[in-house]
């Protein structure tokens, strides 16, 4: 049953969904995926080459290459979506690779341009926290004033040891300094973590959870680790340097995660979607809906809900930190 001191429970969630927003909205608003052929300054040589580890040209499915106009690929992600939603309206989301990094006169051209379309109604802008000029951040605070803008914002993990082990090119102090930019500026921040990252324990994803919760982003998205074909993260796995977690592990973890980040935050994705044709390991992850289904029923059966110890005094830190606690359970 549900808990209703979760003020954000709706279609028996235990955790803050895209799903009420919408309802709160009035309308159900989709993810119009555009790959605007950006790059990154991981690859092309400014901090690095070769990307993440886990890189494999940007991430996502696109229904069209980068080379067709924007303009053409909302017209395709449309008809996608209103196969299933005849009135679907849609944000453009700037996806592949890191989509601020360009000089603002071609940011303005791109972003423009998708939300003149038909049925876009705003923008999510994924990009990393090194690559936010300040001439960027302004006209990110202009474009938030005028239409629905998220910029979504690469963490993946607080600590320095593993992203030096994925090669992110990133540090906590960078993503810090972009999230306080953005947020003083008005601009609504969605915050990425990757679960399952090479050399991380439970302990270590745990804290990065707690870190991101005390900064109360406005919405947060979780990921899996996916093994992609051709990919650095491969060779790994192939040469038994990296497990990844069993989808028992992930659900409880999750669970755990929930509990420590602030009930208002949205939880925009519980578990990725890895190209099927591409995808190495693990395989669970291939079933989405099995996925989210067992984190359902996890935090009922634990009687828990996304922020039961959000607000807990740091003494019990120790605590809600060890997810092996509920072994037993």
């Amino acid at each position: 049953m549900i808990n209703f001191d979760f003020p954000y429970a709706y279609e028996n969630k235990l955790y803050h969904t895209l799903a009420f927003e919408n309802q709160a909205r009035g309308y159900k608003l989709y993810k119009a995926v555009v790959d605007a052929g950006f790059t990154c300054p991981n690859i092309d040589g400014t901090k690095g080459t070769g990307g993440c580890i886990f890189c494999s040209g940007g991430s996502g499915y696109f229904t069209a290459a980068a080379e067709t106009p924007i303009e053409d690929q909302i017209a395709l992600e449309l008809e996608r979506l209103r196969k299933k939603d005849p009135e679907a309206r849609a944000v453009a989301y700037f996806q592949a690779h890191t989509n601020t990094y360009a000089p603002v006169e071609v940011l303005q051209d791109r972003y423009e341009r998708a939300l003149r379309c038909e049925g876009i109604c705003g923008l999510a802008i994924a990009t990393r926290p090194d690559a936010l000029a300040p001439e960027v951040l302004d006209y990110l605070k202009e474009l938030s004033g005028r239409t629905l803008l998220t910029v979504e914002l690469g963490l993946q993990t607080i600590h320095p040891r593993t992203a030096e082990t994925i090669h992110r090119g990133c540090t906590l102090e960078e993503f810090m300094e972009a999230y306080k930019a953005l947020k003083v500026r008005g601009v609504r921040v969605c915050v990425h973590m990757i679960n399952s990252l090479p050399g991380e324990t439970k302990q270590m994803m745990l804290e990065t959870a707690a870190y991101v919760g005390q900064l109360r982003p406005a919405a947060v998205k979780i990921h899996m680790l996916h093994v992609i074909r051709g990919t650095q993260l491969e060779e790994l796995y192939k040469a038994g340097k990296y497990r990844p977690m069993s989808l028992d592990e992930y659900v409880r973890l999750v669970c755990c995660q929930l509990e420590l980040l602030p009930p208002e935050t949205v939880i925009e994705r519980l578990t990725g979607d890895g190209d099927k044709q591409t995808l190495v390991a693990p395989a669970w992850t291939k079933d989405k809906l099995r996925v989210l289904g067992s984190i359902d029923d996890l935090l009922y059966r634990w009687d828990t809900w996304q922020g039961r110890y959000f607000a807990a005094r740091q003494d019990r830190m120790r605590d809600f930190l060890n997810a092996e606690r509920r072994s037993a359970r």
